[in-house]
């Protein structure tokens, strides 16, 4: 009893989540905005996410647009288109904080099919020219003959030697998506060049949006989306992020509803990983899909780099999907999310919404 009210304490004193919608569905002429997000850098936080303007699916007419805070996510200037699409299908928005205060480092993909980068040095006020960056996955073709390429979505990492990181994911199978493998890209030199990572082992069906963390050891983990019957995240190793990735292994604690995911590192230790933690299917038909519905948003933490999670707190418990997390330098959390469904249907996304919250409110559950 002792413990369940000092718990209880615990719950009650560590601040609720403040919530605030970023993009709501028919706003500025687009039907809905999908696949958040979220880049934290000094006291700046940009959200970005597709807007899709003529249709709900992935192969749209899509924008890719943003909107930026200088005070660590309180308040938000107004949206802004980054990338006009010209009717073209501008997908999977990717940022990396860099070495330097303002630098961001900025990829996405056009059609599934080319990818660009884009840097900006002022925070994200202003990005440079879209510099085309296919040729790193150009050198996959031998291995996978691949016709559809595909960044993040969400943010990319920068390792401690300097090394910028984004997982990618590639299809062999046009706009189905599948069969599909994953690997990363990697730049050495600040973003100037992009080489492509070797292939993770070709084990689990279909995986896909992958997210990267490096382990206090140096080494990178891949926190893998995939369409198991096992239900469950997959996990790769890597000692550089690049090469030489260990055989996926699922993770018991993490389910997997088949749907993006988020992992990032806390800057006050450990990680936290944010999905829709649930296996009901209720929108969907368990029978011929191994999709689950996508509900249910929760951010767990991990104080042992992702091998247990002891922490774990229910954020949405209606409908939602997609998210990312970030952390500002004094800690606080936001997480950027898919929230709400057009007629009830997750996939026609209402609102993008942004969370902000403590490490204390996560860990206040700790098992």
């Amino acid at each position: 009893m002792r413990y369940s009210l000092s718990l209880l304490f615990a719950v009650i004193a560590a601040a609720q989540p403040a919530a605030q919608d970023l993009f709501t569905a028919g706003e500025s002429g687009y039907v809905t905005f999908r696949i958040p997000g979220l880049l934290a850098h000094g006291n700046t936080v940009l959200a970005y996410a597709e807007a899709r303007r003529d249709g709900f699916g992935d192969w749209a007419d899509i924008d890719i647009v943003m909107r930026r805070s200088t005070n660590g996510g309180k308040t938000w200037e107004p949206m802004r288109v980054l990338i006009d699409s010209a009717k073209d299908t501008v997908n999977n928005p990717v940022m990396i904080a860099g070495r330097k205060a303002g630098e961001i480092h900025f990829l996405y993909c056009v059609n599934y099919a080319k990818a660009f980068y884009k840097r900006s040095s002022d925070g994200g006020r202003t990005f440079s020219e879209a510099r085309e960056i296919t040729g790193a996955f150009e050198t996959l073709r031998g291995q996978y003959d691949w016709n559809v390429i595909a960044t993040g979505p969400g943010h990319g990492i920068r390792l401690r030697n300097g090394r910028l990181l984004v997982a990618v994911w590639l299809s062999t199978g046009g706009r189905k998506h599948r069969p599909s493998r994953v690997s990363t890209i990697y730049s050495d030199d600040h973003g100037a060049t992009w080489l492509a990572g070797e292939l993770v082992p070709d084990t689990l069906p279909n995986p896909s949006e992958t997210y990267a963390v490096q382990r206090l050891d140096g080494s990178v983990q891949l926190n893998i989306r995939n369409e198991s019957p096992e239900h469950r995240r997959a996990i790769s190793v890597s000692a550089n992020g690049a090469t030489d990735w260990s055989v996926p292994r699922f993770h018991a604690q993490l389910v997997e509803p088949v749907c993006m995911a988020s992992l990032i590192r806390h800057p006050k230790g450990g990680l936290l990983f944010s999905n829709p933690d649930n296996l009901e299917a209720t929108y969907v038909d368990a029978a011929k899909t191994v999709n689950r519905d996508r509900k249910n948003l929760t951010v767990q933490w991990s104080g042992d780099e992702g091998e247990t999670w002891t922490a774990k707190r229910v954020l949405e418990p209606g409908l939602s999907g997609y998210s990312d997390l970030a952390a500002t330098k004094d800690g606080t959390i936001l997480c950027l999310y898919e929230r709400g469904g057009l007629d009830k249907n997750i996939f026609r996304t209402g609102r993008l919404t942004v969370a902000r919250f403590s490490l204390d409110w996560v860990r206040a559950t700790m098992r």
